[in-house]
């Protein structure tokens, strides 16, 4: 393996660092902030933001004026772990503008104090509910717990604030998940909900549609976040494979120049050497010689061959006080804004969620991961603006397929993980699409620029406001959504889509592996089943809407990625030139097409940019054993399959009033015709329901 193999990012993304997102206006509010307190009168409010925009602050001023002027007796902030209350300590708001400061009482701080979940901390919680004081914060264990000591009426009249909301799930597992259902159904309280990753890794939604409609979303996307830094202009993404015990091959991608987070993989995955400490004196090892310990943090001292001193926080180490020490030195506020600080932090299980280290430039995570949030937050680890970091990247390395190994299969579904999470990321990371009709009546929408000769009523066109971050663009034939629902979904919601149609195996193993694919199978009839199973309460002409604002949002992503790096190759030095060069590609994408219409973007393969990333970094003989062994598994048209494909050939009957024939040149209309045959006869053979 190659470090010329290895050093190639799936997604790079530039920007234009306009400064906007550091910016307060007159109280001391940045952007999101700001937009999230204009909607502060809300009962129910959900917050999407990204890691490090400023969702605790923006919570701050919301309940501070919840509890001042909407007659609110008190406010309860819920995190997920005890680190995070650290978020919510006292703030001298009224410093930068404010007009109230923000002041958490110790003894109401709960993830300071001692003591379990399930003990002390509930009935200090009903302690607080009984008294005069305003606010406090605690875990979401702490929470569950209270809730069912002391019940929801308990609660009336309070703002419930739920941190890092995706830990929620409407699943009736979740004891969290059912207990804000009943709060909603009660609707005695105000909720702010807060998260940088809507999306759960399960597929779960978080929360049930009837309770997720009743929510107000302020959405501030990571573009607009990265867009608006003083410093980060590049991010890049990537996932690389190795062979052998991954320690051996971790200097192919860990930078030491570089201020790294690397989190080893879980004892229990298959990239595990099932002895974490060897593990870490391995990467140690392998950076320098090793001179000892600082008394006064406990990093590791290790010297590089070109006499550079190494600090290196290990987080691995299972003896508590050794631990417990470099975790306090890594939190020293006075250290916060020092880069010299230290250079490496190796972790497992922690250094995700809430971690704020400002200089780090590198996220390597070893092994997958269990979700695509989590993911979503080890990146967030990396995309803190900070002076003399212009870049950041995020590298998942795992473990190439071994035709020799038992856990192929595993291996198999570790690669497609990845590669869906690095799909996913690049929409994250894009810019907001808006997407219109083009028809007769179609005009230029105030705030875009729609390029070299501006605005054609001729033709489709694209327009990119880049103070919002977001596009304009019309597409012929594009189906409208008719409900509130469906409107808000295509405008909030489509990365929730994409994310549970990435993380589809037969949809990406298909994509990636079936050279016979005709892309309609993936982009209408598979995706088209996912938003029904997902959004049942829509009608059939809603859940088609949604369908195409999907797939027009993956695919022209997908378009634009390729015409943007297709000239530079990705991840060398010569990275596309301007800031602009994902915006550039879509609007060469549609440009070349000469108008874009839903049928052209429905025959895209969404994954076929990802295959040409993967058969870069991937060695030939596993690529070709990934192939194998998913090619083992492909089987003939299913009942559900045929019946979905029925349903498209009716809508086919319907636009061009004849059914799609047998003989058709075009592939996708001869496939409709085998699906509505196949309907017909497993329908008589019995094979349907009712």
């Amino acid at each position: 393996m190659t470090d010329e193999k290895k050093t190639i990012p799936s997604v790079s993304v530039s920007y234009a660092r306009n400064g906007s997102s550091t910016k307060a206006n007159a109280l001391g509010m940045r952007p999101m902030q700001e937009r999230a307190y204009e909607r502060r009168g809300e009962q129910y409010l959900l917050i999407k933001s990204p890691p490090a925009s400023g969702k605790s602050r923006a919570l701050m001023f919301i309940a501070l004026d919840k509890l001042a002027n909407q007659s609110l007796k008190q406010a309860i902030i819920v995190v997920p772990e005890k680190s995070i209350g650290a978020s919510f300590h006292d703030e001298p708001l009224t410093k930068y503008g404010f007009s109230a400061d923000w002041i958490v009482a110790p003894k109401w701080n709960l993830c300071d104090a001692p003591g379990s979940d399930n003990g002390g901390k509930v009935n200090s919680l009903g302690a607080f509910l009984d008294s005069e004081d305003k606010v406090l914060v605690c875990t979401h264990a702490t929470f569950r717990f209270a809730v069912d000591k002391f019940g929801i009426e308990k609660f009336d009249d309070r703002l419930i604030a739920v941190d890092e909301f995706h830990h929620v799930s409407a699943d009736p597992e979740s004891k969290l998940g059912q207990h804000l259902g009943a709060f909603i159904a009660r609707d005695k309280v105000h909720i702010v909900a807060m998260t940088g990753s809507y999306f759960r890794g399960d597929a779960v939604p978080v929360l049930a549609p009837q309770d997720e409609a009743k929510f107000d979303t302020v959405t501030y996307t990571y573009y607009e976040q990265l867009n608006g830094y003083e410093y980060l202009k590049q991010l890049d993404i990537g996932y690389f494979f190795y062979s052998g015990p991954y320690a051996d091959d971790i200097l192919s991608v860990l930078e030491p120049n570089e201020k790294t987070i690397v989190h080893i993989p879980s004892v229990n995955s298959r990239e595990s050497t099932k002895d974490k400490i060897r593990e870490v004196e391995h990467i140690i090892e392998a950076l320098g010689e090793w001179q000892g310990v600082d008394p006064a943090t406990g990093f590791q001292l290790v010297k590089r061959p070109d006499g550079r001193l190494l600090r290196i926080a290990d987080l691995v180490d299972d003896d508590p006080a050794k631990r417990d020490k470099v975790s306090a030195a890594l939190k020293d506020p006075a250290r916060k804004n020092n880069r010299d600080h230290v250079d490496i932090i190796i972790a497992l299980g922690m250094a995700k969620e809430g971690f704020d280290w400002i200089w780090c430039e590198h996220a390597l995570t070893v092994g997958y991961r269990s979700s695509l949030t989590e993911i979503v937050q080890i990146i967030g680890r990396a995309t803190r603006d900070a002076p003399g970091k212009t870049r950041a990247r995020f590298t998942n390395l795992i473990a190439e397929p071994d035709a020799s190994e038992d856990a192929v299969t595993e291996a198999v579904n570790d690669t497609l993980k990845a590669i869906a999470a690095s799909l996913l990321m690049e929409q994250v990371l894009a810019p907001r699409f808006n997407f219109t009709p083009k028809n007769p009546q179609s005009g230029p929408v105030e705030g875009f620029d729609y390029g070299e000769g501006g605005y054609d009523p001729s033709k489709g066109n694209v327009g990119f406001n880049d103070q919002t971050g977001q596009f304009h663009i019309e597409i012929k034939g594009l189906a409208e959504p008719k409900s509130k629902e469906a409107a808000r979904i295509c405008t909030e919601d489509l990365n929730e889509v994409i994310a549970a149609f990435v993380q589809d195996k037969p949809a990406i193993e298909r994509g990636l592996f079936d050279e016979e694919l005709i892309p309609e199978e993936l982009t209408e009839v598979r995706l088209g089943k996912i938003i029904k199973d997902k959004y049942p309460e829509l009608d059939e002409e809603d859940q088609e809407a949604v369908r195409q604002h999907a797939i027009a949002a993956l695919n022209i992503t997908q378009k634009a990625k390729q015409i943007a790096l297709g000239g530079n190759g990705a991840g060398g030095d010569d990275q596309p030139s301007a800031n602009t060069a994902l915006i550039d590609g879509v609007r060469r994408f549609a440009m070349d097409v000469r108008e874009l219409d839903i049928d052209l973007i429905d025959r895209v393969n969404p994954f076929g940019e990802a295959y040409a990333i993967l058969a870069k970094t991937m060695s030939e003989d596993s690529l070709k054993q990934v192939a194998a062994a998913i090619a083992a598994k492909r089987t003939s048209l299913t009942p559900e399959d045929a019946k979905e494909l029925a349903v498209r050939a009716s809508r086919f009957k319907k636009e061009r009033g004849r059914l799609p024939s047998i003989d058709a040149q075009d592939p996708w209309e001869r496939r409709m015709a085998e699906g509505a045959v196949a309907f017909m006869r497993f329908k008589k053979e019995g094979r349907y329901d009712g």
